[in-house]
C-alpha cells in the first residue's frame, strides 16, 4: 500500500431544524447539507505504520487540540474493532485548514476522511459497510461527511438521504474568528421555546440555483442561529455585513456557528465578494467556494 490522501471538505448546513432535547441528551434534526471545494477543506493522508498515530499541522492545528483526542484516531480505533485482523495500522497526517468550533463539521469531516482511507486501504466493500456502521457513533455529522455529497440528514444524524440532483451553489464562507462551541449553543436553544420538528420536502429534482435558493430562503431556517447570535454577537454582525454584499441570494449561519455563508448566482460573484470582504475584514477566515458534491482526492471515490 502506498500513501493515500483524502480531502475533508467543510460541511455546510443549508438548513437546520432541531427538535427538543431527548432523554439521551441529544436532539433529532432535519438538515440539508452540502460540501465545499478544496478552498475550504482539511487534507488527511495515511500510510502503513508500526503503530497508529496522527500528526497535525496547518493554520488551525492548535485549535484542533491534542492529537490523542482527535476524532481521526477515534475513528481508526473503532474501525480496528469493527474489522479485527483486517484493519490496517496507519500513520495519519492531518493538514488543518478549517477553523475549529466553526459550524463546518471539521472534526467530523476529518473522521469521515479517516474512515474512507481505512476502507480504501482494506480494499474490500465490507470495510466501507463497516465505516457506515461506525460513522453515526462518532458524531451526528460523520455519516453525512462519509458520503460527502449533498443530502438530507435526519434522526440524530444517523439517517442520510443523498440529493445528488440539487444544484451547486456559488458561495462565500466567513468565520469571524470567534469560537462557538456546540454545547453552549444547544443549552441556550433548550432554554427557549423549541418549535415542532418539521421541514419542507427537500425532494427537489434538477432544481435550478434560483429555485433551490428560494426554497431554502422561504421554507427552511437554522434553529440554532438565534441562540448562537446571543452567545456570540459577532455572528449577527457577520450576517448583516454579508447581507449588504451585491448580488447575494441567501445569507445564513452554518451548523451551530460561528461560520456564516452567502450564496450568489455565479462563482465569479462569490469570488469578487470574497475579495471585498477580505479587504474590509482581514482578521476573518474567508473562502469563496462552490457548495455541492464533496471533493475526491486522486484515486479516491466519493
Amino acid at each position: 500500500m502506498t500513501e493515500l490522501t483524502a480531502y475533508a471538505p467543510a460541511k455546510v448546513n443549508l438548513s437546520l431544524h432541531v427538535g427538543p432535547i431527548k432523554p439521551n441528551g441529544r436532539h433529532n434534526l432535519i438538515s440539508v447539507v452540502a460540501f465545499a471545494g478544496e478552498e475550504a477543506a482539511d487534507i488527511l493522508t495515511a500510510e502503513p505504520a508500526g503503530t497508529l498515530s496522527l500528526a497535525v499541522s496547518g493554520p488551525f492545528a492548535k485549535q484542533a487540540g491534542h492529537a490523542k483526542d482527535n476524532l481521526v484516531l477515534k475513528a481508526a480505533r473503532m474501525m480496528q474493532d469493527a474489522l479485527g485482523e483486517n484493519a490496517p495500522t496507519l500513520g495519519f497526517r492531518l493538514t488543518k485548514n478549517l477553523p475549529a468550533a466553526a459550524g463546518l463539521g471539521g472534526g467530523s469531516a476529518d473522521a469521515a476522511a479517516a474512515l474512507r482511507l481505512i476502507a480504501k486501504a482494506v480494499g474490500d466493500p465490507s470495510a466501507m459497510h463497516a465505516a457506515e456502521r461506525v460513522a453515526p457513533e462518532l458524531g451526528g455529522d460523520v455519516l453525512a461527511c462519509l458520503f460527502n455529497r449533498p443530502g438530507l440528514m435526519s434522526g440524530e444524524g444517523e439517517i442520510f438521504e443523498p440529493l445528488d440532483m440539487l444544484p451547486s451553489l456559488p458561495a462565500l464562507l466567513v468565520n469571524p474568528g470567534v469560537a462557538c462551541p456546540t454545547g453552549p449553543v444547544f443549552e441556550a436553544y433548550d432554554d427557549s421555546p423549541v418549535p415542532p420538528l418539521e421541514h419542507a420536502p427537500a425532494n427537489l429534482k434538477r432544481a435550478s440555483t434560483k429555485s433551490f435558493t428560494q426554497f431554502l430562503k422561504k421554507q427552511t431556517r437554522n434553529d440554532l442561529s438565534p441562540p448562537a447570535e446571543r452567545l456570540v454577537p459577532e455572528i449577527s454582525k457577520t450576517l448583516k455585513q454579508l447581507n449588504k454584499l451585491s448580488g447575494v441570494r441567501l445569507v445564513r449561519m452554518s451548523g451551530s456557528g460561528a461560520t456564516c455563508f452567502a450564496v450568489f448566482d455565479t462563482q465569479t460573484a462569490a469570488e469578487r465578494a470574497a475579495d471585498r470582504f477580505a479587504k474590509m475584514h482581514p482578521e476573518n477566515w474567508i473562502a469563496a467556494t462552490e457548495l455541492g458534491m464533496g471533493l475526491a482526492a486522486p484515486g479516491e471515490h466519493v
